[in-house]
């Protein structure tokens, strides 16, 4: 059967008349959508809240790790902190010590044979102190190891001559004359074994010098020794 329509055709208009709800309905909606993007934004702000806490639990686990593995080996450190400062002091020791018995035999080979030698003292630094033995002034104008030495000559050639053949000498940097005077103003008494006998201020031929060899170049060692 075919459905006729019994409603006048003049008051056929419900399809085509406007929603009645109002503007409700659009805020309802807003509102369900505002709670969702809330509890959207509620739930990632919590994962990452949780991701970073367990981010910071997983780094002081690290750090509690590696502070105990430091405690664990600080004694190694120590000692090897310790065994370093050992060593430099032995290398430091090692390139500081002179060699004074290579300078002692150098000395004798270019010691001339109208020079001879009353006192001679070697020591390290100005500050090392010989006991029994009195300092050259002039010494203390060399800061490392050197040579003071008192002695006769035949003459002020002699002496001049002396003074060119310790330049000779390996590591000699300078030598300085503190005094060379002939006869009695060379000052005090002593033997001469070389010129029969004679104390050789008592000769004025003779001259009696003080001379300072300095060995700049050498490694300022760090305890001072003294030989005579």
């Amino acid at each position: 059967m075919r459905p006729i329509n019994l409603i006048p055709a003049d008051r056929r208009q419900g399809a085509r008349r406007k929603m009645r709800s109002g503007p409700l309905a659009y805020v309802v909606v807003g509102a369900l959508v505002a709670t969702l993007l809330g509890v959207t934004a509620l739930v990632v702000t919590g994962n990452q809240i949780a991701d970073r806490e367990a981010e910071i639990a997983q780094l002081e686990s690290e750090d509690a790790a590696a502070k105990a593995r430091a405690e664990r080996l600080a004694g190694y450190v120590s000692f090897h902190n310790a065994s370093q400062q050992r060593l430099a002091t032995i290398t430091s020791l090692a390139t500081s010590r002179f060699d004074w018995e290579r300078v002692m035999r150098e000395l004798a080979l270019v010691l001339p044979f109208d020079v001879w030698l009353t006192s001679m003292t070697g020591t390290a630094t100005p500050e090392t102190i010989v006991e029994g033995d009195a300092s050259i002034s002039l010494r203390s104008s060399a800061p490392g190891p050197a040579l003071e030495l008192n002695g006769c000559a035949r003459g002020q050639e002699a002496v001049a001559g002396f003074v060119q053949a310790l330049k000779e000498i390996d590591g000699v940097t300078r030598v300085g004359v503190q005094s060379s005077a002939l006869g009695k103003s060379a000052g005090a008494a002593t033997s001469d074994s070389a010129a029969s006998g004679s104390a050789c201020q008592e000769d004025p031929a003779v001259a009696r010098f003080q001379i300072v060899v300095a060995f700049d170049a050498a490694p300022i060692p760090v305890t001072g020794r003294a030989e005579e």
